[in-house]
């Protein structure tokens, strides 16, 4: 079967693309029109009734929520990520779940505070940009000990969920002051990403949605071919 991934430019499905391309797996696009509305769709709903971007359908159904498809993606084509007995499992599970619960909830409020606060949003704005950057400091601080798994010679389910993360509040932070965010202020990250967006695979990905050569490092507002990020 092939794959189809309900996607738009520039969102999480980014993250499930990127694997899907580096895993060489056939997959179908299918755009959720933003603008439109069409993720509130009742066609959409019936996929993810979250209403949120990206579902992926499988033979056995449709799957949703980035880090469970990217989970499901690696452990179905063994790799990716390391086998449930390998030692490294549960380390690269647990950054994860970091990146899907903690640092892409932390954006999410980054990119929509009206959606958290009622009025004037700048405050929760100004300490969410704080609390994001901490954040990032700690993935920083960890990446050497995920290091074959983050920025590693060989791409994994990290290097997909993080990349997108760490292109996003460059571009998608309502009300931040210009450049609050430079990816050189974490190294490590940035060493990682530059290795990372050198793949054909992320090449591929990142000249479909108009996310430039660097889309990683130097993050560039997206020119897709179809819809819109926003």
């Amino acid at each position: 079967m092939t794959f189809v991934l309900h996607y738009a430019p520039d969102n999480a499905s980014l993250a499930v693309r990127l694997a899907l391309e580096e895993l060489g797996q056939p997959y179908r696009l299918q755009l959720v029109d933003r603008r439109a509305g069409a993720h509130r769709s009742a066609a959409y709903l019936a996929l993810n009734p979250n209403g949120l971007i990206p579902v992926l359908e499988t033979p056995h159904g449709p799957l949703f929520e980035t880090a469970a498809i990217l989970l499901w993606l690696a452990d179905a084509q063994g790799a990716l990520a390391p086998p449930p007995a390998d030692a490294q499992r549960g380390r690269v599970l647990t950054w994860l779940l970091w990146l899907s619960n903690t640092l892409h909830a932390t954006e999410r409020m980054l990119f929509y505070p009206e959606q958290y606060v009622a009025g004037d949003a700048a405050d929760v704005s100004a300490r969410t940009r704080a609390r994001l950057c901490a954040q990032l400091d700690l993935l920083e601080a960890a990446s050497p000990a995920i290091a074959d798994w983050l920025g590693g010679a060989a791409p994994s389910i990290l290097d997909c969920y993080a990349a997108p993360l760490l292109r996003w509040p460059a571009l998608y932070a309502p009300g931040a002051p210009a450049g609050w965010y430079d990816i050189a202020r974490w190294p490590r990250l940035r060493a990682a990403m530059a290795r990372f967006e050198l793949r054909a695979s992320v090449q591929t990905v990142a000249a479909h949605e108009g996310l430039g050569a660097q889309p990683f490092t130097r993050p560039q507002p997206a020119q897709p071919s179809e819809g819109s990020p926003i």
